[in-house]
C-alpha cells in the first residue's frame, strides 16, 4: 500500500493489490492478490471495497502529507524545523515548492493508487453474484471515494487526469492527459449524485453513508458557487447532531461521536503506515501524535512514546485571533508547561508506539454542513436575522459565544466574513483552511497579510505537477507543468 510509485503510469497500472485494512470495517485482511484472479465472489468484493477505503490512509493522503498541503500551506500553522526530510515539508510551509517535491510526488501517485482502485471494483462487481442492495450499497461507497479523491486532486492541481476506468493497457496510460478542471468537477457531481442515490442512512464506522456523500456534495457546490444546489444538498442531511461540549469531538475515545460524518480510520498497536520494516507495509496506526508534537514534548504530550517532529505547530497569531470566552481555542491548540510552544491539540493522543496511534482522521462533520449552509444561503440573499444566522449562532454558542444579530453583521459582506472567521476556529487542524482560503478568493490577501517573510503569487494557488509525471507523459500538448512551475 505504502509503495513510493514515481509516474502516475505505474500508479495507474498497479491494480487492485489488497492488503490489510481496518479492524472498525470488520472484514479480515487477505494478502496480496491479483485483480484478474481475486474478483471472483461477494467476499472478494468485500475486501476490495475495503482496500479502497485503505488507500485513505496512505501517508500520501490522510496518511500525513495532506496535513502540509490543505492545513499548513495557509495561515493557520507552520513546521518547526523546516529543513526535516530534507526540506520539502517546510518549502511547502514557505511556498517554496518545486515539481520535484517528494510530498507533492506521494500524494499524487497515492491519489491515483486510489483511482485505479475505484475502478477496478466499479468495473468488476457488476459480474459478481451478490446481494443486490449490497451491490448497490458498495457501488456507492466506492463513488463517494473516487469523488473524495478527484475533489482533493483537481483543487490541489487544477486540471488533473480524469481516469474513470480501469486501466489494463500499458500503452493506452501514456496518452492520458489533464482534463480541465469543469469536467473533473462534473463527473464529482454525478458520482456523488449516484451515490446518494444508494448510500444507507446509517453504517457501521469508517464506511459512507448518504449524509457523508450529501455533505462532501454541498462542499462541492459551494466551490462552484451553486448557491442554491448547496442550499438543497445540505439541506437534507439528517441524523447528525453537533456535541453540546466542542472537546468532545476530538480524541481516541470519542471517534465517530454524534458529530462526525465520515473519518479516515487508524488503528494503532498494528504497526504504524509509515513503518517499512513490515511486510507491504500492511500497518494501520496513525502517525500524526508523534508528527506533530513540539519537539522536547514527549513526557509532557506522549507519556514518553515515541518520537516528536514539531511539523504542525499553530501560529500564535491564530491563537490570539479568538474571542477571550471563545471554548474552542483550548481545545484546539495546546500550551506546552513552558508557556509559550503551542501545538495541535486535536492531533494529540497517547501512541501505542512511535508513529503508531489509534486516532482517526476527520474528514467530515456536522459543524461543517451548518456553516456551508449558513454561507450558501447568504449567498443567495442577505436576510437579516434569518436562518443564515440561527445556523452561524448554533455554532458560536456552542464555543460558548454570544448570538451575532443583523446588528452586528448589517450586510452580506459583513456576515461573510463572521462565516470566515467562525470556520477559522472552528476547523483548526482539520485540513479545511487553505481550501476555504482559495474557494472565497481570500487566499493572496490573507496569505500575504499573514507574513513578510515570501509573497505569495497567482500561480502558486496550485501545486505543480510532480516532475516524474510530467517526465513520464513527455507531451506537453496533453500533459502541462502548471504555468509558474
Amino acid at each position: 500500500m505504502k509503495a513510493n510509485n514515481k509516474i502516475i503510469i505505474v500508479a495507474l497500472l498497479i491494480g487492485v493489490i489488497l492488503f490489510g485494512c481496518e479492524g472498525k470495517l470488520d472484514i479480515s485482511p487477505i494478502s496480496n492478490v491479483g485483480a484478474d484472479g481475486f474478483f471472483k465472489t461477494e467476499s472478494d468484493i468485500e475486501q476490495a471495497v475495503v482496500a479502497c477505503y485503505d488507500n485513505l490512509q496512505e501517508e500520501g493522503q490522510y496518511g500525513f502529507d495532506y496535513m502540509f498541503l490543505m492545513e499548513i500551506r495557509s495561515d493557520n500553522a507552520f513546521v518547526e524545523s523546516p529543513t526535516n526530510s530534507g526540506g520539502d515539508q517546510g518549502n511547502i510551509d514557505l511556498f517554496q515548492v518545486s515539481s520535484g517535491n517528494f510530498r507533492i510526488n506521494d500524494a499524487w501517485n497515492s491519489c491515483y493508487r486510489g483511482v485505479q482502485r475505484f475502478n477496478t471494483v466499479l468495473n468488476r462487481i457488476g459480474d459478481i453474484e451478490m446481494d443486490a442492495a449490497l451491490k448497490n450499497t458498495r457501488i456507492g461507497e466506492v463513488k463517494f471515494l473516487r469523488a473524495l479523491t478527484y475533489f482533493n486532486l483537481v483543487r490541489l492541481w487544477g486540471d488533473v487526469p480524469l481516469v474513470i476506468e480501469e486501466t489494463t493497457d500499458p500503452f493506452e496510460a501514456f496518452s492520458i492527459g489533464r482534463s480541465p478542471a469543469n469536467e473533473v468537477y462534473t463527473q464529482i457531481v454525478n458520482d456523488l449524485s449516484e451515490a446518494i442515490s444508494v448510500l444507507p442512512n446509517t453504517s457501521e464506522s469508517g464506511r459512507a453513508t448518504k449524509g457523508a456523500a450529501q455533505t462532501l456534495l454541498g462542499k462541492v457546490h459551494l466551490t462552484l458557487e451553486n448557491w442554491s444546489d448547496a442550499v438543497t444538498v445540505l439541506g437534507n442531511v439528517s441524523g447528525y447532531s453537533l456535541q453540546p461540549n466542542f472537546a468532545d469531538n476530538f480524541g481516541i475515545a470519542n471517534e465517530n461521536g454524534m458529530e462526525s460524518i465520515f473519518e479516515v480510520q487508524f488503528q494503532g498497536g498494528s504497526g504504524s503506515i509509515l513503518d517499512n520494516s513490515l511486510t507491504n507495509n500492511t500497518g494501520e496506526g496513525s502517525p500524526y501524535p508523534n508528527q506533530v508534537a513540539p519537539v522536547g514534548s514527549a513526557d509532557e504530550l506522549l507519556n514518553g512514546i515515541g518520537s516528536q517532529r514539531g511539523e504542525n505547530i499553530p501560529d500564535n497569531a491564530l491563537f490570539n485571533s479568538f474571542e477571550l470566552a471563545d471554548l474552542r481555542r483550548d481545545a484546539s491548540i495546546g500550551v506546552l508547561s513552558n508557556g509559550t510552544t503551542k501545538y495541535a491539540k486535536k492531533l494529540i493522543d497517547i501512541p501505542v508506539d512511535d508513529y503508531d496511534s489509534d486516532l482517526n482522521v476527520i474528514v467530515l462533520r456536522y459543524a461543517d454542513v451548518l456553516l456551508m449552509k449558513a454561507e450558501a444561503l447568504n449567498e443567495v440573499g442577505y436576510v437579516a436575522d434569518g436562518e443564515a444566522f440561527d445556523l452561524l449562532n448554533q455554532i458560536r454558542n456552542r464555543a460558548g459565544l454570544t448570538d451575532l444579530t443583523s446588528t452586528d453583521l448589517p450586510t452580506q459582506s459583513s456576515f461573510r466574513d463572521a462565516v470566515a472567521t467562525e470556520r477559522k476556529h472552528e476547523f483548526v487542524s482539520e485540513n479545511h483552511r487553505w481550501f476555504d482560503l482559495l474557494r472565497t478568493g481570500k487566499a493572496l490577501e490573507v496569505m500575504n497579510a499573514s507574513t513578510s517573510a515570501f509573497t505569495v503569487s497567482d500561480f502558486q494557488l496550485v501545486y505543480p505537477i510532480p516532475l516524474s509525471a510530467i517526465d513520464a507523459i513527455n507531451d506537453p500538448s496533453i500533459f502541462p507543468q502548471n504555468p509558474g512551475y
